[in-house]
């Protein structure tokens, strides 16, 4: 739709635009998009209605600059030169251009200009927001109408919510004051477990993940001088390399080495060889995971890593260990060292269920749900001295080291039932089959979780968890997590250096971790090694889970 205008004629007063003429009104009618001044018609031609134009005299006469440019360039132009009106999309950008386009002078003639927007120095007119129904208003992008919807808010049908993970994994400590979610594909883990510098765990489908600091100089994860927090704390995750066809189990984690077990029962360990742990024979470093050759004769079903020494339990009960040997560790009955796995010496009518090892020492959960544990008994950390309820020994009772594996003396974890336990540097702690939580050994830092910091060699309750059923407990070098049976995480003890996820200090009695959850969720593995902790959460569907 064009509306053809001779603006421009021999005359004087033709050459200058009408709009100039009348400062009051604009050059177009509002509904039919005429030229006012050049049509003789005082209605609209469309609505019958007395033309509007678009502009305020206020509005327009701030144009003044504007219109008098184009006066000039009007005059140099042609006398007989006509122009032309496009009326583009109903009240869009109104545009005025020759139909030629000459230079003249070394001047570009006016190609266009749009009405509704102030070009340069000039104020521009605020845009509005249009509606289905409502006038539209100056300065309006023509035809489409715009959405009110709110930033961010998608078009068309609402879409729904995005499902939970499979699974998160947590950690903490070591500089991370609060649990921090490691990045991971979408997959399960089912185990993890952390290790001095490592952090590992083990998906559903076998495969074994490890999360690593990422290279010097990429940014984030660098500790400066005197810093007790990360500033930026990034790791990134990655599949083991290598393991194509070789489903894994169960992973464990000691000082720079890693044993994992397949489902084949073959333990494969990789890392420092320092001590013979890795049981190759040598001490010899290993980047790849490797298969211990003295165990291809036996179905393996449980392996743990202590510092510097190994435990492994086969489906037959038979229990085997290798590594540094200081202190009675390995139970074999003497403080040597091995490199390459050996049998152990099981107690008569004992069969082993599950192996923990710690910093110095081990333990055997067997059937009957009774404890043996050998190595290092600093503090009576290991239960190992004789010892009534709220007994003390006498000096000469109590029991430094144990060479051999030697069911635990301390009531009341003689006669209870254990389902859990756990080994710290100086204290332990174990949860019976009622959900109750016991710890014994060094109270410096309040790791038993009492009220007062006694020195005791005796067992105790943690307090403050009586009502709670507690499922799972792993200990530090002097803090303890405990999780609940709906998924609850408590933790007590040092608080240095974020070993508690929170911000707190040293604290006596248990307090929770806030995890960043939004589904209901359970924990399915929790591991504690000096003072780091890595934990892993499935979330809570109404779909089974597979075996």
């Amino acid at each position: 739709m064009h509306q053809v205008a001779p603006w421009l004629s021999s005359s004087r007063s033709a050459a200058t635009p009408c709009w100039r003429r009348r400062r009051s009104f604009t050059s177009l009618c509002r509904s039919c998009l005429r030229c006012i001044m050049c049509t003789h018609t005082s209605s609209c031609i469309g609505t019958s209605r007395p033309r509007t134009s678009f502009l305020t005299s206020t509005a327009w006469s701030s144009r003044s600059g504007t219109l008098a440019s184009l006066r000039s360039l009007a005059a140099r132009a042609r006398p007989t030169r006509w122009w032309v009106l496009h009326a583009t999309s109903p009240l869009s950008y109104v545009r005025a251009s020759p139909t030629t386009r000459r230079v003249t002078s070394g001047l570009w003639a006016v190609s266009y200009m749009s009405l509704p927007v102030s070009r340069g120095p000039l104020r521009q007119r605020a845009e509005k927001c249009l509606t289905p129904g409502t006038p539209m208003a100056p300065g309006s992008t023509g035809s489409r109408a715009t959405s009110a919807r709110c930033r961010g808010v998608p078009r068309g049908p609402v879409r729904p919510a995005i499902p939970p993970p499979l699974s998160s994994v947590y950690a903490w400590g070591g500089g991370l004051s609060i649990p921090l979610r490691l990045p991971m594909p979408n997959t399960e883990v089912v185990q993890v477990a952390a290790g001095r510098t490592q952090k590992a765990g083990v998906t559903r489908s076998g495969r074994l993940i490890l999360w690593e600091a990422p290279p010097l100089g990429t940014g984030g994860g660098t500790l400066l001088p005197g810093a007790v927090e990360l500033p930026q704390p990034q790791f990134v995750s990655r599949f083991l390399e290598g393991q194509s066809g070789v489903t894994i189990k169960h992973v464990a984690c000691g000082d720079l080495f890693t044993a994992c077990l397949t489902d084949r029962g073959i333990i494969m360990t990789f890392g420092s060889g320092s001590n013979g742990c890795l049981g190759h024979g040598s001490l010899t470093d290993i980047s790849q995971p490797t298969i211990v050759e003295a165990l291809l004769g036996y179905e393996m079903v449980q392996v743990a890593c202590g510092a510097s020494h190994v435990l492994a339990l086969s489906a037959d009960g038979e229990l085997f260990a290798w590594g540094r040997g200081d202190g009675g560790r390995l139970g074999l009955g003497t403080r040597e060292s091995h490199n390459c796995p050996q049998q152990v010496p099981m107690v008569p009518g004992q069969e082993a269920q599950r192996v923990v090892c710690g910093i110095d020492c081990s333990m055997i959960l067997t059937s009957p749900g009774r404890v043996l544990a050998c190595g290092s008994n600093r503090f009576n950390k290991l239960g190992l001295d004789c010892l009534s309820l709220e007994e003390e020994p006498v000096p000469h009772q109590q029991v430094e080291e144990a060479l051999s594996f030697t069911p635990l003396g301390s009531a009341p974890l003689d006669r209870e039932t254990l389902l859990c336990v756990d080994l710290g540097t100086a204290h332990s702690a174990a949860v019976t089959a009622s959900g109750a939580c016991y710890t014994f050994g060094s109270n410096q830092h309040g790791q038993l979780g009492t009220s007062s910091r006694r020195v005791s060699r005796a067992p105790c309750r943690v307090q403050g968890l009586e009502g709670i059923k507690m499922v799972m407990v792993a200990c530090g070098d002097a803090f303890t997590v405990a999780i609940g049976a709906e998924g609850e995480v408590y933790s007590w003890g040092k608080g240095a250096r974020g070993r508690l996820g929170r911000r707190d200090e040293d604290a006596g009695l248990p307090r929770p971790v806030q995890l960043d959850e939004t589904h209901p969720y359970t924990v399915t593995s929790v591991s504690c090694c000096h003072g780091n902790t890595l934990l892993a959460v499935r979330s809570v569907t109404d779909e089974p889970v597979p075996p």
